[in-house]
């Protein structure tokens, strides 16, 4: 992979290691999400494989689910 960045076609980063960890019974429209191997997170929408895959570092991934996990996000649901 030449260049990995924010908002760059999903496929480029190929199919295997994909994975659904917030997928639910919404008729399979879920998040995916892939570690890199710099220790960067991709995330896609699983119902767009081909469109932007969002590019987190690990800090910024873990303060979403450490947030997420205290309820600083439940606004997001009402």
């Amino acid at each position: 992979m030449d260049r990995i960045y924010n908002g760059m076609p999903a496929r480029e980063l190929g199919s295997e290691g994909w994975h659904k960890p917030w997928s639910g019974g919404n008729g399979g429209n879920c998040i995916e999400a892939m570690k890199l191997a710099d220790g960067r997170v991709a995330v896609r929408q699983s119902a767009d494989p081909d469109g932007p895959a969002l590019i987190y570092t690990h800090g910024e991934i873990a303060a979403f689910i450490q947030g997420a996990k205290s309820g600083q996000a439940d606004f997001l649901l009402t």
